[in-house]
């Protein structure tokens, strides 16, 4: 009978080296997570009738999630039935990746590959606005779901137009006045989402391209005040956005850009009345302390004026301050001006450059506002 050799201290040290790198070598099969899986982290103006098919409704809405592995994909539908589409955007490790167009004939999108084994957070944020349409979320897939990580307490809402929508912020890829009108959207690199960031703040953004405090770009009605409370920013009151969704500890509205607009010529647009501006500027300032008695408001001007349109919104928005410290005795509404004129992107409006000088001053103002 052959003995067998004794294993040898070298040999065993030499298995227990290579084991760690064997065992990476193996590739965990990848798991669907559904939506209402709890470490999933939600924020924004998401729909949630069916918990386990999420709506994401407004630009900016967003999910974020912690894994282990070196892969994550993603399932998305774009439910637009009239040929319109959507883009999401995403950070993997806090870095952002860029934006993808949703596809009608694809529901699995891979946002992560080639990555390490470790754990890995993703944000993936609707990057165009409720009236392109909705965006259904149906899971996750990757090797594993780890436990959320604490989020930030602090909360921003961003109430505004298309500048706060992301709207013609994004060249990247194709250029103004080429393709659809919102192939250059992109929300999470608006002011609003930048500015969260930087103060370690989850954000909402409550935004709609062309509306004002008083009427639109080129027709006299919606008003911000139609369809704020509306869970997909229409008149369609049949689903709202309620409070307890998100109570923010700041709430920051950018109206009246389009008040001031000459419009597209579609109507006989009147020249602005200051007293109807100021009046309905007041009632929105209602609103808002309405649903959130703590939260501090700023008023913020356009970022698109200068000269005299500049300072009569910013006179309008002092005189609508001052009403709310006189008369309601509100003590919390604050007002803000930026330095430039942002309009490099399309149309006149910001690019994602400006976008980041846009969020440099408002972080120390918000800083100063909030106490953070």
């Amino acid at each position: 009978m052959k003995i067998p050799r004794p294993i040898s201290n070298k040999s065993v040290i030499f298995f227990l080296l290579i084991l760690p790198i064997f065992s990476s070598c193996i590739q965990k099969p990848a798991i669907l997570y559904t939506p209402d899986n709890s470490d999933i982290f939600y924020t924004g103006r998401i729909d949630f009738s069916n918990p386990e098919h999420p709506i994401l409704s407004g630009a900016g809405a967003y999910f974020q999630v912690k894994f282990k592995g070196n892969s994550c994909t993603v399932l998305l539908e774009d439910m637009n039935s009239d040929g319109r589409y959507n883009y999401i955007s995403y950070n993997i490790d806090g870095n952002y990746q860029g934006r993808i167009k949703l596809e009608k004939d694809s529901l699995r999108y891979e946002l992560a590959s080639g990555l390490n084994q470790g754990s890995h957070t993703l944000l993936v944020c609707k990057a165009t606005e409720a009236m392109l349409g909705p965006v259904g979320f149906s899971g996750i897939e990757c090797q594993e779901l780890l436990p959320a990580e604490v989020k930030f307490e602090r909360k921003i809402e961003f109430i505004g137009n298309s500048i706060t929508s992301g709207t013609g912020l994004d060249l990247s890829e194709i250029p103004c006045d080429s393709g659809q009108w919102h192939d250059q959207h992109n929300a999470l690199l608006a002011y609003g989402p930048v500015t969260a960031q930087k103060l370690n703040a989850n954000w909402l953004l409550s935004s709609v391209s062309g509306i004002g405090i008083t009427r639109t770009w080129n027709q006299p009605a919606p008003k911000m005040a139609d369809v704020y409370k509306n869970l997909y920013l229409n008149v369609d009151s049949a689903v709202s956005w309620k409070v307890q969704n998100y109570i923010p500890d700041l709430v920051s509205i950018c109206l009246g850009t389009n008040d001031f607009s000459g419009g597209d010529g579609s109507y006989n647009r009147q020249t602005l009345d200051s007293v109807t501006f100021v009046d309905e500027y007041i009632s929105f300032l209602k609103l808002i302390r309405t649903r959130y008695p703590l939260a501090k408001i700023c008023c913020l001007n356009s970022p698109v004026f200068n000269g005299q349109q500049k300072q009569l919104l910013a006179n309008y928005l002092f005189a609508a301050a001052q009403y709310m410290k006189d008369v309601e005795q509100d003590e919390n509404v604050y007002l803000f001006s930026f330095s430039e004129k942002y309009v490099n992107g399309c149309s006149g409006h910001p690019d994602s450059k400006e976008h980041q000088k846009m969020a440099n001053e408002l972080v120390p103002f918000f800083k100063e506002v909030m106490n953070w």
